[in-house]
């Protein structure tokens, strides 16, 4: 059996699928153990018996339908003409757009994919300088996975069993935190980029309140469902689904019918393959619970650091780390498992480590030399991946005083629980 580690992490590095990797090691643990395999397939299966996993395929879905339809063209003008008058005022445009996008859609890579070509063009031509506006859209992408209905929150919420309504409501202010730290860089680099107040136009207010007066309610409809305890989760995410094809598909018939079943298609393959890692994780964790893997790691962890500071900040490096080279539904389900009793050990509140984790995480698409947005960014505006290094770090700099602060500021994150 020792020739097993060697061989699945070459199999990895060759680009096998990863719920094939983590299956194939429960597997051979469980053969060591002489644990019959079909423990395995029921772990597997029995993520069908988890009501909350039905919100995940529908906000996808409704993500998906969202990013195909006219719908971000609507949201950045309604912001732009809101917001658009102030001295940077379309930079915090672009990150209040990506950020709300990539709650629903989940997805930071399709942010920067669907409003990069809205956004882009139009900082350069509101005279914002070229290397500023990659920056920002490539960091703005990163943005949203702390607000609901963020998939990330779903699936942390359901391999780490917390309460996914918590993480909801404990992601508000770190997430706001963040957007607020990059809408002051913005304001403070751009001070001299202003345009005449008298340019604020109540007219055009108006018109793109009218516009978006069908896609303005849904964040009050899901978020307001959740916390006022009107709707579960799962039900919320029914009732988002429903309302989005409604409206874009046959009220404002954006997207023709026959688009419905291959958009249906692309979103589920991302949903499949989410729940076959998360399947096979399953029954990993359980195999690394029988072995007293999680016990051995915190003695390991235990002669390195001494106390709560020592591990958050020990954690940050990790993420960092893994957040550049492991995308972030693979690090949920492979790392949460083992990281909590850690955490536990140590008093961190799980709902804390959550917002720590995914903060880190969206980070780790932005650090060099491969971090995911950074070459998402490099191919969608046809700029080398060196110059989107330089364009985005003083972003991501920003961003890591951010993340400290919600790491070692856990009230932050628990205020609106108590």
């Amino acid at each position: 059996m020792i020739w097993a580690a060697p061989i699945l992490l070459l199999l990895a590095l060759l680009g096998a699928p990863l719920f094939t990797i983590i299956a194939s090691g429960a597997m051979l643990g469980y053969l060591r153990s002489d644990i019959p395999l079909s423990a395995v397939a029921i772990e597997i299966f029995g993520i069908a018996e988890m009501p909350i996993l039905l919100a995940i395929p529908l906000f996808t879905f409704a993500g998906y339908i969202l990013s195909e339809s006219d719908a971000p063209g609507r949201l950045v003008r309604l912001t732009n003409a809101l917001l658009g008058w102030m001295p940077g005022g379309l930079a915090i445009v672009a990150i209040a757009t990506c950020a709300l996008f990539t709650a629903f859609t989940g997805a930071s890579g399709v942010t920067i994919i669907a409003l990069g070509a809205l956004l882009y063009p139009a900082l350069a031509q509101a005279g914002y300088d070229e290397r500023f506006n990659l920056g920002l859209v490539t960091a703005g992408g990163s943005l949203g996975l702390l607000f609901a209905p963020s998939l990330p929150l779903i699936l942390y919420g359901v391999v780490a069993e917390v309460s996914i309504d918590a993480l909801f409501i404990a992601g508000i202010l770190p997430g706001l935190l963040m957007m607020l730290s990059l809408s002051a860089y913005c304001l403070w680099v751009n001070r001299g980029n202003r345009v005449p107040l008298s340019s604020f136009s109540w007219p055009e207010v108006g018109r793109a309140l009218w516009e978006s007066a069908w896609e303005l309610p849904l964040p009050v409809v899901v978020l307001g469902g959740i916390y006022s305890g009107f709707l579960a989760v799962s039900e919320a995410a029914a009732v988002t689904a429903i309302y989005v094809v409604a409206v874009e598909v046959a009220f404002r018939r954006e997207i023709p019918w026959s688009r419905v079943p291959g958009i249906m298609r692309e979103s589920m393959v991302l949903v499949g393959g989410i729940l076959l890692i998360l399947g096979a994780s399953l029954a990993s964790t359980n195999y690394m619970i029988d072995a007293e893997i999680p016990q051995q790691l915190i003695g390991l962890v235990g002669e390195l650091v001494s106390g709560p500071t020592s591990f958050l900040f020990l954690l940050l490096v990790f993420l960092l780390a893994l957040g550049a080279i492991l995308d972030i539904f693979s690090a949920l389900v492979l790392v949460v498992p083992l990281i909590l009793p850690v955490a536990a050990g140590f008093g961190v509140h799980p709902v804390h480590l959550g917002i720590v984790f995914l903060a880190t995480m969206q980070l780790g698409y932005l650090t060099p030399p491969v971090g995911l947005n950074l070459f998402i960014a490099s191919y969608r505006f046809e700029q080398s991946i060196v110059r989107v290094y330089l364009a985005t770090l003083p972003f991501l700099l920003i961003l890591l005083v951010a993340v400290m602060l919600i790491a070692f500021w856990p009230e932050l994150s628990l205020a609106l629980l108590e």
